[in-house]
């Protein structure tokens, strides 16, 4: 677990909350830069084997349109690792339902990459009326109830093939040292940034074995059956296609190796078939590092699109142009 109170050189300038009605300390920050009367939550959701750190390039934008809640899932970044968890997708769910209603958030836009996708997703399956907008980012929403041999693409898929060998626990084990190469496998192609603080940053949570325990436990949700049974619940306990009626869209690097983007696209546009969908050439597993700027202004745009109160700060443009407006 970092240190409350690291900043990394000033790149991560945010003032730390802690929540405890969860049996651990969980971090999260929240910053508002919005206009007065502004009522958007803007709540981004990592992935593995990251933290709210990924985001820090996405919230002084967004938290001028919207009050920006950034939490650090259990096990990582600077919420405690307990080590009497499953770290199952399930108490990962349930760590952030009691988050948000504890906050009591609405009008919220999540913004989800790899397991945030499945963690946000089964929140707004229990609260669609809190629930404004999903930005889908290089994750499989909405998941299936099936096993994962009767959806996943498997075959030659490099990172699920890889997490099955002998090399992926001790890897996994000791990400205070191996950190670049494991982000590097999953998709990062952006690394010309990547430096000593960098490094710090993301490996600071991983400083032994012990506190590895969530990292490990992301990739082994991938085939654990308990996973899915899961979903299975969810699907049969809510109504998935109340996802259907909230704005949506899906944003995929396309040289990701974690999710296959021509997977996740069929997977979004089976659900949400007039919801804008944006390939980025180039990128990859982890937009927020390979592409912030573009990343968030598709997410801000898109927000204002579902907000006919909020005026724009640039000229509304069809989605078709909507890259190259987000590079401008």
């Amino acid at each position: 677990m970092i240190p409350a109170d690291e900043t990394f050189d000033g790149t991560w300038p945010f003032e730390p909350h802690f929540f405890e009605g969860n049996g651990f300390r969980q971090h999260y920050v929240d910053v508002n830069n919005a206009p007065e009367g502004a009522d958007d939550v803007i709540i981004p959701l990592h992935g593995e084997p990251t933290w709210g750190y990924l985001y820090r390039n996405f919230i002084p934008r967004l938290s001028k349109v919207g009050r920006v809640i950034v939490p650090d899932h259990m096990g990582f970044g600077k919420s405690e690792t307990p080590q009497d968890r499953d770290y199952s997708i399930r108490d990962h769910a349930d760590n952030l339902e009691r988050l948000l209603l504890d906050l009591d958030v609405r009008n919220i836009t999540f913004v989800m990459q790899d397991w945030g996708g499945s963690i946000g997703i089964s929140f707004a399956l229990r609260h669609p009326d809190r629930v404004k907008c999903l930005a889908i980012c290089n994750t499989y929403a909405p998941w299936s109830d099936e096993p994962i041999d009767a959806t996943f693409p498997t075959e030659h898929h490099k990172w699920f093939n890889w997490t099955q060998t002998h090399e992926f626990e001790p890897t996994l084990s000791h990400l205070g040292s191996t950190i670049l190469s494991v982000m590097k496998r999953v998709g990062f192609e952006n690394t010309d940034h990547v430096d000593e603080t960098w490094v710090r940053a993301f490996s600071g949570p991983f400083p032994t074995v012990e506190s590895c325990r969530g990292a490990l436990a992301f990739p082994r949700a991938i085939a654990n059956p308990d996973t899915f049974r899961f979903f299975k619940e969810m699907a049969e306990t809510h109504d998935i296609n109340v996802l259907k009626t909230i704005p949506a869209m899906c944003i995929i690097g396309e040289e990701d190796r974690a999710m296959p983007p021509h997977w996740v696209k069929f997977r979004f546009k089976s659900f949400w078939p007039n919801g804008p969908l944006i390939s980025l050439p180039g990128v990859g597993h982890y937009l927020q590092e390979d592409a912030p700027e573009t990343v968030s202004a598709l997410v801000e745009q898109f927000i204002q699109m579902n907000n006919p109160t909020t005026e724009f700060t640039e000229p509304k443009r069809s989605w078709n142009d909507t890259k190259r407006w987000a590079d401008d």
